[in-house]
Protein backbone atom coordinates (compact mmCIF):
# COMPACT_ATOMS: atom_id res chain seq x y z
CA UNK A 1 0.00 0.00 0.00
CA UNK A 2 1.29 3.17 -0.85
CA UNK A 3 2.59 5.28 1.77
CA UNK A 4 1.66 8.88 0.73
CA UNK A 5 -0.47 10.03 3.48
CA UNK A 6 -3.43 12.16 3.38
CA UNK A 7 -5.97 13.59 5.23
CA UNK A 8 -9.56 12.35 4.89
CA UNK A 9 -12.61 14.45 5.45
CA UNK A 10 -15.80 13.02 6.22
CA UNK A 11 -18.65 15.49 6.38
CA UNK A 12 -22.45 14.48 6.96
CA UNK A 13 -25.35 14.81 9.13
CA UNK A 14 -25.75 13.37 12.24
CA UNK A 15 -25.79 10.07 12.75
CA UNK A 16 -24.85 8.58 9.41
CA UNK A 17 -21.89 6.85 11.26
CA UNK A 18 -19.21 9.31 10.48
CA UNK A 19 -17.54 8.66 13.79
CA UNK A 20 -17.79 4.84 13.01
CA UNK A 21 -16.38 4.52 9.77
CA UNK A 22 -13.83 7.45 10.50
CA UNK A 23 -12.62 5.35 13.48
CA UNK A 24 -12.32 2.12 11.30
CA UNK A 25 -10.24 3.89 8.43
CA UNK A 26 -7.66 5.60 11.11
CA UNK A 27 -6.97 2.17 12.53
CA UNK A 28 -6.82 0.45 9.01
CA UNK A 29 -4.27 2.99 8.38
CA UNK A 30 -2.24 3.89 11.22
CA UNK A 31 -3.42 7.44 11.06
CA UNK A 32 -4.72 9.36 13.66
CA UNK A 33 -8.44 10.25 14.30
CA UNK A 34 -10.21 13.23 15.12
CA UNK A 35 -13.59 13.56 16.47
CA UNK A 36 -14.82 16.96 15.20
CA UNK A 37 -18.20 16.49 17.16
CA UNK A 38 -16.85 15.54 20.30
CA UNK A 39 -14.97 19.24 20.61
CA UNK A 40 -17.95 20.80 19.95
CA UNK A 41 -19.97 18.39 22.21
CA UNK A 42 -17.52 19.04 24.74
CA UNK A 43 -18.02 22.96 25.06
CA UNK A 44 -21.67 22.30 25.26
CA UNK A 45 -21.29 20.09 28.63
CA UNK A 46 -19.30 23.08 29.80
CA UNK A 47 -21.78 24.83 28.93
CA UNK A 48 -24.10 22.96 30.66
CA UNK A 49 -22.17 22.22 33.77
CA UNK A 50 -21.39 26.10 34.53
CA UNK A 51 -24.84 27.21 33.75
CA UNK A 52 -24.72 28.73 30.27
CA UNK A 53 -27.38 26.62 28.38
CA UNK A 54 -30.45 24.87 29.37
CA UNK A 55 -34.38 24.50 28.16
CA UNK A 56 -35.17 28.15 29.10
CA UNK A 57 -31.83 30.42 28.45
CA UNK A 58 -28.59 30.67 26.61
CA UNK A 59 -26.14 32.75 28.18
CA UNK A 60 -24.25 32.96 24.55
CA UNK A 61 -21.91 36.16 26.10
CA UNK A 62 -20.79 34.25 29.21
CA UNK A 63 -20.17 31.52 27.38
CA UNK A 64 -18.09 33.07 24.79
CA UNK A 65 -15.94 35.00 27.88
CA UNK A 66 -14.77 31.30 28.97
CA UNK A 67 -13.84 29.92 25.90
CA UNK A 68 -9.79 30.45 26.58
CA UNK A 69 -10.45 28.20 29.82
CA UNK A 70 -11.15 25.70 28.06
CA UNK A 71 -8.86 22.53 26.99
CA UNK A 72 -9.91 20.02 24.87
CA UNK A 73 -7.74 16.90 24.71
CA UNK A 74 -7.49 13.08 23.16
CA UNK A 75 -5.84 10.32 25.13
CA UNK A 76 -5.66 7.02 23.61
CA UNK A 77 -7.30 4.37 25.79
CA UNK A 78 -5.46 1.05 24.39
CA UNK A 79 -8.24 -1.16 25.96
CA UNK A 80 -10.97 0.53 24.09
CA UNK A 81 -9.29 0.84 20.96
CA UNK A 82 -10.08 4.55 20.79
CA UNK A 83 -8.60 7.89 22.04
CA UNK A 84 -11.02 9.42 24.58
CA UNK A 85 -12.00 13.25 25.35
CA UNK A 86 -10.68 14.96 28.28
CA UNK A 87 -12.46 18.40 28.78
CA UNK A 88 -9.67 20.29 31.14
CA UNK A 89 -8.16 17.12 31.64
CA UNK A 90 -11.38 15.14 32.81
CA UNK A 91 -12.37 12.40 30.78
CA UNK A 92 -15.71 13.16 29.80
CA UNK A 93 -16.21 10.70 27.31
CA UNK A 94 -19.34 9.13 28.32
CA UNK A 95 -20.81 12.39 29.13
CA UNK A 96 -20.55 14.22 26.47
CA UNK A 97 -22.68 11.53 24.41
CA UNK A 98 -25.93 11.88 25.76
CA UNK A 99 -29.10 13.55 24.47
CA UNK A 100 -29.17 15.75 26.53
CA UNK A 101 -25.82 17.00 25.13
CA UNK A 102 -27.29 16.46 21.68
CA UNK A 103 -30.50 19.40 22.57
CA UNK A 104 -27.82 21.64 22.99
CA UNK A 105 -24.98 21.27 20.50
CA UNK A 106 -26.12 22.37 17.52
CA UNK A 107 -27.32 25.72 19.24
CA UNK A 108 -23.65 25.87 20.71
CA UNK A 109 -22.00 24.86 17.13
CA UNK A 110 -24.10 27.69 15.67
CA UNK A 111 -22.00 30.33 17.56
CA UNK A 112 -18.92 31.62 15.33
CA UNK A 113 -16.69 32.27 18.16
CA UNK A 114 -16.72 28.79 19.39
CA UNK A 115 -16.28 27.20 15.60
CA UNK A 116 -13.33 29.93 15.26
CA UNK A 117 -11.74 28.46 18.07
CA UNK A 118 -12.11 25.08 17.49
CA UNK A 119 -11.46 25.52 13.69
CA UNK A 120 -8.13 26.65 14.82
CA UNK A 121 -7.08 23.95 17.15
CA UNK A 122 -8.43 21.35 14.02
CA UNK A 123 -6.04 22.62 12.04
CA UNK A 124 -3.08 23.03 13.97
CA UNK A 125 -4.19 18.72 14.49
CA UNK A 126 -3.68 18.33 10.91
CA UNK A 127 -0.15 20.14 9.73
CA UNK A 128 0.94 16.55 9.58
CA UNK A 129 -1.31 14.61 7.04
CA UNK A 130 -2.41 11.11 7.78
CA UNK A 131 -5.10 12.41 9.71
CA UNK A 132 -9.42 11.39 9.20
CA UNK A 133 -11.12 13.90 11.10
CA UNK A 134 -15.00 14.08 10.39
CA UNK A 135 -17.68 16.79 11.18
CA UNK A 136 -19.99 19.35 9.37
CA UNK A 137 -17.78 21.33 8.00
CA UNK A 138 -14.10 19.60 7.85
CA UNK A 139 -13.93 19.89 3.80
CA UNK A 140 -15.59 22.80 3.51
CA UNK A 141 -14.20 24.91 6.37
CA UNK A 142 -11.50 23.26 8.72
CA UNK A 143 -9.74 21.32 5.41
CA UNK A 144 -10.86 23.08 2.17
CA UNK A 145 -7.61 21.14 0.09
CA UNK A 146 -8.12 17.73 2.12
CA UNK A 147 -7.16 14.68 -0.51
CA UNK A 148 -10.23 13.05 -0.15
CA UNK A 149 -13.39 14.58 1.04
CA UNK A 150 -16.36 12.64 1.55
CA UNK A 151 -19.72 13.51 2.56
CA UNK A 152 -22.44 11.24 4.25
CA UNK A 153 -26.40 11.29 4.48
CA UNK A 154 -29.34 8.80 5.06
CA UNK A 155 -33.11 9.36 5.75
CA UNK A 156 -34.01 10.72 8.95
CA UNK A 157 -35.83 8.12 9.83
CA UNK A 158 -32.98 5.86 9.06
CA UNK A 159 -30.74 7.98 11.29
CA UNK A 160 -33.06 8.38 14.52
CA UNK A 161 -33.22 4.64 14.41
CA UNK A 162 -30.02 4.21 14.58
CA UNK A 163 -29.09 6.74 17.62
CA UNK A 164 -31.85 5.24 19.43
CA UNK A 165 -30.65 2.06 19.39
CA UNK A 166 -27.40 3.26 20.61
CA UNK A 167 -28.69 5.32 23.16
CA UNK A 168 -31.11 1.96 24.37
CA UNK A 169 -27.70 -0.10 24.35
CA UNK A 170 -25.79 2.28 27.01
CA UNK A 171 -29.23 2.22 28.98
CA UNK A 172 -29.81 5.83 28.60
CA UNK A 173 -33.97 6.12 28.78
CA UNK A 174 -35.24 7.70 25.49
CA UNK A 175 -37.88 7.24 22.82
CA UNK A 176 -37.53 6.79 19.12
CA UNK A 177 -40.00 9.87 18.54
CA UNK A 178 -37.52 11.90 21.24
CA UNK A 179 -34.63 10.96 19.03
CA UNK A 180 -36.45 11.81 15.66
CA UNK A 181 -36.97 15.20 17.18
CA UNK A 182 -33.54 15.78 18.18
CA UNK A 183 -32.17 14.59 14.56
CA UNK A 184 -34.73 16.90 12.46
CA UNK A 185 -34.16 19.81 14.55
CA UNK A 186 -30.18 19.39 14.33
CA UNK A 187 -30.35 18.95 10.65
CA UNK A 188 -32.10 22.55 10.02
CA UNK A 189 -29.95 24.27 12.86
CA UNK A 190 -26.98 23.08 11.03
CA UNK A 191 -27.97 23.41 7.57
CA UNK A 192 -29.24 27.13 7.93
CA UNK A 193 -26.60 28.27 10.79
CA UNK A 194 -24.98 31.29 9.12
CA UNK A 195 -21.37 30.42 10.34
CA UNK A 196 -20.22 27.03 8.58
CA UNK A 197 -23.41 25.94 7.58
CA UNK A 198 -23.38 22.19 6.54
CA UNK A 199 -22.93 21.35 2.98
CA UNK A 200 -21.40 19.15 0.57
CA UNK A 201 -18.16 20.19 -0.98
CA UNK A 202 -17.69 20.96 -4.71
CA UNK A 203 -15.37 17.99 -4.38
CA UNK A 204 -17.03 15.62 -1.84
CA UNK A 205 -18.09 12.01 -2.66
CA UNK A 206 -21.33 11.64 -1.81
CA UNK A 207 -22.36 8.12 -0.01
CA UNK A 208 -25.89 7.46 0.70
CA UNK A 209 -25.71 4.66 3.52
CA UNK A 210 -29.53 4.35 4.74
CA UNK A 211 -29.37 0.51 3.63
CA UNK A 212 -25.79 0.29 3.56
CA UNK A 213 -24.21 -2.39 6.19
CA UNK A 214 -20.88 -0.61 8.37
CA UNK A 215 -18.64 -3.27 6.33
CA UNK A 216 -19.89 -2.38 2.82
CA UNK A 217 -19.46 1.54 3.57
CA UNK A 218 -15.98 0.77 5.19
CA UNK A 219 -14.74 -1.24 2.26
CA UNK A 220 -16.17 1.55 -0.68
CA UNK A 221 -14.65 4.65 1.40
CA UNK A 222 -10.47 2.53 1.83
CA UNK A 223 -11.36 1.91 -2.01
CA UNK A 224 -11.39 5.51 -2.84
CA UNK A 225 -8.43 6.04 -0.13
CA UNK A 226 -6.38 3.83 -2.24
CA UNK A 227 -7.27 5.37 -5.52
CA UNK A 228 -6.73 9.08 -4.07
CA UNK A 229 -3.07 7.57 -2.94
CA UNK A 230 -2.19 6.45 -6.05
Amino acid sequence: MSQNKIIIAIDGYSSTGKSTVAKQLAKHLGYVYIDSGAMYRAITYFAMTNGFIDSQKFDVEGLISKLDTIHISFIFNKDLGFAEVYLNDVNVEKEIRTLEVSDFVSQVAAIPQVRKQLVKQQKQLGKQKGIVMDGRDIGTVVFPNAELKIFMTASAETRALRRYDELKAKGDDVTYEAVLKNVQERDFIDTTRKDSPLYKAEDAIEIENSHMTIEEQFNLILNLVHKTQK
